[in-house]
């Protein structure tokens, strides 16, 4: 976005630039007599030059993509052009020019309309101005010569327009590209609402649960566990707002980076709270050193450590620990996420699957695999395998 005010700048000099050539011309044109002089004929004269004029005036302003109006007023223009055309070689033959500077605005105006016109009258209007600017030389007569200028103003006219069509595919591909990753971050940020704020309110929900228990045994211990839940659902009001915020508005620039933060090095933080929610005891279990992994090999196995221990929150009966292995080798990041209770099936008002198969298309995303599934021992196991050197699934 940095640098449109200097593309905007450049074009407006280049437009500058067409309007001196095209002054240039029509000042050469009307000193050597090829308008008015030689004519005879000064009202004709006076129009081609008011269809310079009009011509430039198409080119000049910024149009919308897709313009109607455009297209309407480039064959107004051109017809009209065309008939002063066959106006002036009928009553006179032998007159010797045709206007180069109204030959240099329809040039400019083929470019604009095949990258801007609305495609179902951008057709037409090219056309029309590709006939126009094409049968600008028998302004000149009929001979040989200026057939041959015809034809080399119609190859001008070629590749003004497909230059303009070209530029037209080119913005819209990039168009179509931005408007892909921007959908792919709207649902990025879908699968973040689940993952941040469900181990939240997971949390909540054990820790309020936790609360009522004791209530009449330590009141104090309430009242500390009702801080815990104040503070959990603050953070998850404000996540909550932040991500709903943006798939609300793709254009809007939330207070939160575009990509979650957390990493592997958050893994200690993580199972800390976990445990103090009066989840399972959380243990972490590291082998091998976990600085300087690549971004989305870290945070996306903190998304797995983080989904794992909401489903044993949720689905895991009777576990008292949770324990998080992360192994880095030289080539691949292991995680693995195991707990000792068993697994229940989810209930009827329990939205299951979307947590695992976000997950899956996260971890794929990244080149990696991810399993999940009874431990040999009991309990349930998530595995996840990142390679180190990442190769992002298109």
């Amino acid at each position: 976005m940095q640098n449109n005010p200097n593309r905007k700048i450049l074009l407006r000099f280049g437009q500058v630039g067409a309007l001196i050539v095209m002054a240039m011309l029509g000042l050469f044109d009307v000193a050597q007599g090829r308008l008015l002089i030689q004519s005879g004929t000064e009202f004709l004269g006076l129009v081609r030059i008011l269809l310079a004029i009009a011509a430039a005036a198409v080119w000049l302003p910024a149009h919308k993509q897709n313009s109607t109006s455009l297209a309407k007023g480039t064959i107004w223009l051109s017809l009209t052009s065309i008939v002063v055309t066959f106006a002036v070689a009928f009553s006179h033959p032998e007159y010797g020019s045709w206007g180069l500077a109204e030959s240099l605005a329809f040039l400019g105006v083929l470019f604009v309309v095949a990258r801007r016109a609305h495609a179902g009258w951008a057709v037409a209007a090219v056309i029309a101005a590709g006939a126009a600017v094409s049968f600008l030389p028998l302004r000149g007569g009929q001979s040989s010569e200026f057939v041959i200028f015809g034809l080399i103003q119609a190859l001008a006219a070629a590749a003004a327009t497909g230059l303009g069509v070209y530029l037209r595919i080119l913005e819209s591909s990039r168009q179509r590209a931005v408007d892909a990753v921007r959908a792919e971050q709207r649902a990025e940020f879908a699968r973040d609402l689940h993952d941040f704020i469900a181990h939240h309110v997971t949390g909540i929900v054990v820790q309020a649960q936790g609360a009522k228990f004791i209530a009449e045994q330590d009141p104090e211990r309430v009242l500390k566990a009702l801080d815990q839940i104040e503070q959990a659902g603050a953070e998850t009001m404000a996540s909550m707002r932040r991500m709903v915020g943006v798939l609300r508005d793709p254009e809007s620039k939330p207070d939160a980076p575009l990509a979650p933060v957390a990493g592997v090095q958050d893994l200690g933080l993580l199972l800390e709270h976990f445990t103090a929610a009066g989840g399972p005891l959380g243990r972490l279990h590291l082998d091998g050193e976990t600085g300087g992994l690549p971004v989305e090999v870290s945070t996306s196995a903190y998304r797995v450590v983080m989904e794992a221990l909401t489903n044993i929150r949720q689905h895991a009966t009777g576990a008292r620990v949770a324990d998080v292995w992360i192994r880095r080798t030289p080539e691949w990041l292991l995680v693995r996420v195991a707990n000792d209770g068993t697994a229940r099936p989810a209930g009827p008002r329990e939205r299951s699957g979307y947590g695992l198969v976000g997950l899956t298309e996260r971890v794929r995303a990244v080149g990696g695999r991810l399993t999940a599934g009874p431990g040999i021992e009991g309990g349930w196991v998530v595995d996840a395998a990142f390679p180190l050197s990442v190769k992002v699934v298109q």
